[in-house]
């Protein structure tokens, strides 16, 4: 691991501290976007499995989320939970939340991307890297 990998996981490792001692009331935002706590159930082990994620739109009650694994050819680990058992909770601005998770389909997805490139272009660049098409979940109360 070179030293920037090593400060990059130090400097995750102590936001997320600082997130879930604070329920999500401090450090709620990174890479320009709202952070929250997702609560899934392993697909295997069937224990409560959290990990940190940016959010890149919410609308109404709805938050989506992108399972773009950083552009790389596999799904994230907790996109494969939550499309096994879609309850899921949402820790966000200090409040926990159970929502059910979805995947959007294609009509909606396409609606829903443009929105999401647009202020986070970084998303755009992800589908560039991979011929997987990259799920947005949407989470709804």
């Amino acid at each position: 691991m070179n030293a920037k990998d090593v400060a990059t996981k130090l400097v995750t490792g102590i936001h997320e501290a600082v997130f879930r001692a604070s329920g999500g009331k401090l450090l709620g935002r990174g890479a320009g976007m709202p952070v929250l706590m997702l609560t899934t159930t392993g697909r295997k082990s069937g224990q409560p499995r959290t990990t940190m994620l940016t959010t890149p739109l919410q609308d109404g009650g709805a938050i989506m989320l992108v399972a773009s694994n950083g552009g790389d050819h596999r799904n994230p680990t907790w996109f494969l939970n939550l499309r096994d058992n879609p309850k899921v909770e949402v820790t966000m601005g200090g409040r926990t939340t159970p929502m059910t998770a979805r995947v959007a389909e294609a009509d909606e997805k396409a609606r829903l991307w443009p929105r999401i490139v647009a202020d986070h272009a970084h998303y755009g660049g992800y589908q560039r890297k991979t011929d997987r098409d990259i799920p947005v979940v949407v989470l709804e109360p």
